[in-house]
C-alpha cells in the first residue's frame, strides 16, 4: 500500500518541526547541548500534541552520529534505524498490552546489558499509566538508579494515575494544546505539499474540531480530501463530518436583536433535522457570545477563535450588545447546558430557552445612567413620574364610608381639589387661606371643643365625622422639571396647601386626644373606721 496518512507521513523528525511545544523542545535541546541528560523523562499532555514524537526525537538526538545543534541529522545509520524501529538499542513498549509484573521484570533484567550499536539504550513506554500497581512498585529501584547507558522516556495522557513515587524520579514535561493558528498553518503547509485547495474558513472549522490536537486535525484533513478531492469546500466538510455551521449562530444573534420570535423554532428545527447535538449547539453558541464579548471588551479581534471572514461581523455585533447583556446571556446558557443534560426533550427545552433569550430586554447600568444624565445640557427637559405612596392604614367600614362621603366632598371643595369628573386643575391655595379654612371649620362646630370629655354615665359622646377629622389624600401628580446646573444644589421646597391642611388636622387631633385622657378629680370618700371616726368627731382630731 503506497498511501500513508498525513499524521505518519508528515510526523516531525526534529525539535524545530514540533508544533506549539517550544517550552519543551528548547529545554531538551539545551540539556543535550550541555550534556545534562536525565536518566528518566515523563511527557504528559492531551492526545495528538507530540509526546511520542518528541520521545523518538530525543532518542535520535542523543544517539546521532552527526548532530547539528542538538538536532538529529536523520541521515546517519542510527537515525534511520530509530526512525524505522529496527534498532536493538531502541525499545518502544505499549504499557496497555505489557502492563503485568512479568513484563516489567523482564524489562528490568534487560536493562543491565550495554547497548550494541548506540551510545544509549532508550526505553519508550507509551501510556505508562496503564501499568498495574505491582508493576510500578517493581520499577521503582531500577528507575531510581539505572545504568549510565540507559534512558527511560514515559508518555501518558493521564498523569494523575501515575504514582507520585514514579513522578518524583523523572523530569516532567507538560505538553499543551496546540493553538488554533498553529494548527491552521500546519494544515496549510500539508495542503500546499499535496496540491490541495482549501480556504481559511474550512481550515478554521477543521482546526477547531481538532480540539488542540494536530493528529486529529490531520485525520479530518485526510477524510475531507477523500470526499472532496483536490478542492475542499466548506459545504462538503459540513456534510461529511456533520459539523455545525457557524452561520447559524449569527442567525441567532440577528434574531435576538430584532426580537424575531420565529427564529427559535426555525433554528431548533434545523438543528434537529440535521442530526446535530443540542448540547454541542449551545456550546458553540456560548463560544459565539464569548467572541462577541472579547471584541466588545478589548476592541480587538486578535483573541477571536474564528475564521477571518467573520471578524467584521463580530465587530458589528460588539456594538449592538452591551457587556452586561452579554454576561447575562452567557450565564443563562451555562445554566441551560446543565439542565439540558437531564432533559427528556432537548428540542422543546431548546425552543423555550431561545424564546426566553429573544424576550430579554436590554439593560443599562446605574453608572451608565448617571453618565447619561451628566451629558445632558442645561435647559433640557427630563420627565419624572411620581406615583402616590401606598396607603398602609386600615380601610374604613361601609358605614363610615357613607358618613364620610358628603363631608369629604365639602372638604375637597373647601381646599379647591380637582373634581374627578371635571378633571380641572388645582387652584393656587396659599398658607393663609388654608389656615383660614381650618379656623372656619373649627368655629362651625364649637361643641366639639367645649363639650365635657365624659358623660355622667362615664360614656364618651358620639362624634360625627367632620372635615377636620379626615386627612385629605394627596392625588397622583405628574411633574416636569428642567435640568439646569443649579439642580445639583439642594433647594428649599415649600409645602403644598394640602400638606399644610393635613398637618393642622394632625396637630388638632393630637391635642384633642390629650384632653380626653385627662382624668376627672375623684370625690373624697368618708372614713368608715369607727375608731378613726370617734377620734375625729369626739376628740377633734384630723388625718395627717
Amino acid at each position: 500500500m503506497s498511501f500513508q496518512v498525513s499524521a505518519r507521513k508528515y510526523r516531525p523528525q526534529s525539535f524545530e518541526t514540533v508544533l506549539g511545544q517550544e517550552h519543551v523542545t528548547v529545554t531538551l535541546k539545551n540539556a543535550i547541548i550541555r550534556e545534562r541528560i536525565a536518566h528518566a523523562y515523563l511527557l504528559t499532555g492531551p492526545r495528538g500534541v507530540g509526546k511520542t514524537t518528541t520521545a523518538r526525537i530525543i532518542a535520535k538526538s542523543i544517539n546521532c552520529l552527526n548532530p547539528q545543534d542538538a538536532e538529529p541529522c536523520n541521515q546517519c545509520a542510527n537515525c534511520k534505524a530509530i526512525t524505522a524501529g529496527q534498532s536493538i538499542d531502541f525499545i518502544e513498549i505499549d504499557a496497555a498490552s505489557n502492563r503485568g509484573i512479568d513484563e516489567v521484570r523482564s524489562l528490568t533484567e534487560s536493562v543491565r546489558y550495554s547497548p550494541v550499536d548506540m551510545k544509549y539504550k532508550v526505553y519508550i513506554i507509551d501510556e505508562v499509566h496503564m501499568l498495574t500497581k505491582e508493576s510500578f512498585n517493581a520499577f521503582l529501584k531500577t528507575l531510581e538508579e539505572p545504568p549510565e547507558h540507559t534512558i527511560f522516556i514515559f508518555a501518558t495522557t493521564d498523569v494523575h494515575k501515575v504514582p507520585i513515587t514514579i513522578i518524583s524520579r523523572c523530569q516532567r514535561y507538560d505538553f499543551r494544546r496546540i493553538p488554533l493558528d498553529i494548527i491552521k498553518a500546519g494544515l496549510r503547509e500539508i495542503a500546499d505539499k499535496e496540491n490541495i485547495t482549501i480556504d481559511d474558513k474550512t481550515l478554521t472549522l477543521i482546526a477547531k474540531k481538532a480540539d488542540g490536537g494536530m493528529r486529529d486535525a490531520e485525520s479530518f484533513f485526510d477524510q475531507a480530501t477523500a470526499f472532496s478531492g483536490d478542492k475542499i469546500e466548506y459545504s462538503s466538510v459540513i456534510k461529511v463530518f456533520n459539523f455545525i455551521d457557524e452561520d447559524i449562530y449569527f442567525e441567532v444573534t440577528d434574531g435576538l436583536l430584532i426580537k424575531d420570535f420565529k427564529m427559535p423554532f426555525m433554528v431548533c428545527d434545523r438543528v434537529y433535522k440535521n442530526g446535530w447535538s443540542f448540547i454541542d449547539f449551545f456550546n458553540g453558541l456560548l463560544e459565539h457570545f464569548r467572541n462577541i464579548l472579547s471584541v466588545a471588551a478589548t476592541k480587538d479581534t486578535s483573541l477571536l477563535e474564528s475564521a477571518a471572514v467573520y471578524f467584521e461581523r463580530y465587530k458589528q455585533l460588539a456594538k449592538s450588545f452591551s457587556e452586561g447583556d452579554l454576561l447575562r446571556v452567557m450565564n443563562y446558557l451555562s445554566k441551560l447546558l446543565s439542565e439540558l443534560r437531564f432533559s427528556q426533550n432537548h428540542k422543546l427545552r431548546s425552543e423555550l430557552a431561545l424564546s426566553q433569550l429573544t424576550g430579554f430586554e436590554t439593560t443599562e447600568t446605574i453608572t451608565g445612567l448617571i453618565g447619561m444624565l451628566g451629558k445632558t445640557s442645561a435647559g433640557e427637559t427630563i420627565k419624572i413620574e411620581r406615583a402616590a405612596p401606598a396607603q398602609t392604614s386600615t380601610p374604613p367600614s361601609e358605614d363610615e364610608k357613607k358618613k364620610s362621603e358628603p363631608t369629604v366632598e365639602a372638604a375637597e371643595s373647601a381646599v379647591g381639589l380637582p373634581d374627578a369628573k371635571s378633571g380641572g386643575p388645582v387652584p393656587a391655595v396659599t398658607a393663609e387661606s388654608a389656615m383660614q379654612s381650618a379656623s372656619e371649620a373649627t368655629e362651625s362646630n364649637p361643641a366639639s371643643e367645649t363639650a365635657s370629655p365624659y358623660l355622667p354615665g362615664g360614656q364618651e359622646p358620639e362624634t360625627t365625622p367632620s372635615p377636620e377629622n379626615d386627612l385629605i389624600e394627596e392625588p397622583e401628580i405628574s411633574m416636569e422639571f428642567e435640568h439646569t446646573p443649579d439642580d445639583d444644589i439642594p433647594q428649599y421646597e415649600p409645602e403644598t396647601p394640602i400638606q399644610i391642611h393635613n398637618q393642622l388636622m394632625s396637630e388638632k387631633k393630637f391635642f384633642a386626644s390629650l384632653s380626653k385622657k385627662t382624668p376627672l378629680p375623684e370625690p373624697e370618700k368618708p372614713e368608715t373606721d369607727p375608731y378613726v371616726r370617734f377620734i375625729i368627731d369626739k376628740l377633734g382630731g384630723r388625718e395627717i
